[in-house]
């Protein structure tokens, strides 16, 4: 895959589907409801994050930092206010794929600090992205095992409502690995891909505590529609490749 394509940014029809889940989040009042929002540390999520859950433009007659710049990431998007949001949390846990596409592997954090500066990162230990390996390309298992220790670290915190604004294959490979005792549809809706912009609501939480009323707040993702999930259309690249070898 292309060097181009490092740290992939949101596409101008990816800002349109942030505007989109921005609109349902503020509508259905959920936003009112969010504790906090932990990010993914790439760009294409931070920029998620803080245009569905961030505040509204932001000028220099406003106190405090804004959540982004003008411009991050070659948006071409007015600076975003980081007034009336929730706390923004970048953690390297909820990752994309590890290794081999350029497209998953992370800026330094103090360039991200320039564009995100209301952005809390300081849960990263590294500058430089120390995890991502040129030749190196996580497997499916380790994707799924850091994606429960991911979830685990999510029960240590104290905030009830927690938004997470990460990627499709980490999530697919993360909740395959829950639901084995459930019937065979709740397993599949479970680890079912999500959509560019898709918003499902889960509780975790203790297993006896049942209940199946779907979320009010679910958003279907990917309006308007169009290709998405970089890094997995460069695996399917690949395979192409591959076949007509």
């Amino acid at each position: 895959m292309s060097e181009e394509y490092f740290d992939a940014h949101l596409t101008q029809l990816g800002w349109q589907q942030v505007d989109n889940l921005r609109k349902h989040v503020h509508s259905t009042g959920l936003i009112k409801n969010i504790d906090m929002v932990i990010t993914s540390p790439l760009l294409r999520t931070i920029q998620t994050a803080v245009g569905v859950f961030g505040g509204e433009a932001y000028t220099d007659k406003m106190d405090g930092l804004p959540l982004m710049v003008a411009n991050a990431g070659n948006s071409g998007r007015p600076a975003i206010s980081s007034l009336n949001s929730p706390p923004i949390l970048a953690v390297e846990l909820c990752r994309e794929h590890l290794g081999v596409h350029p497209c998953d592997k992370r800026r330094s954090i103090s360039e991200y600090e320039r564009l995100f500066p209301a952005v809390d990162f300081s849960l990263i230990e590294s500058d430089d992205d120390i995890l991502w390996k040129a030749d190196v390309r996580e497997t499916k298992e380790e994707v799924a095992d850091r994606g429960v220790n991911f979830i685990n670290w999510l029960f240590t915190r104290k905030e009830k409502e927690i938004a997470v604004v990460t990627h499709s294959g980490f999530l697919f490979h993360t909740l395959a690995r829950f639901g084995n005792d459930c019937h065979p549809l709740v397993k599949k809706e479970i680890s079912s891909h999500f959509a560019n912009c898709e918003l499902r609501s889960m509780v975790i939480g203790d297993r006896r505590v049942v209940g199946s009323d779907s979320s009010s707040t679910n958003y279907s993702g990917k309006v308007p529609p169009g290709p998405d999930l970089p890094s997995e259309a460069a695996d399917e690249k690949n395979k192409e490749k591959d076949a007509s070898n």
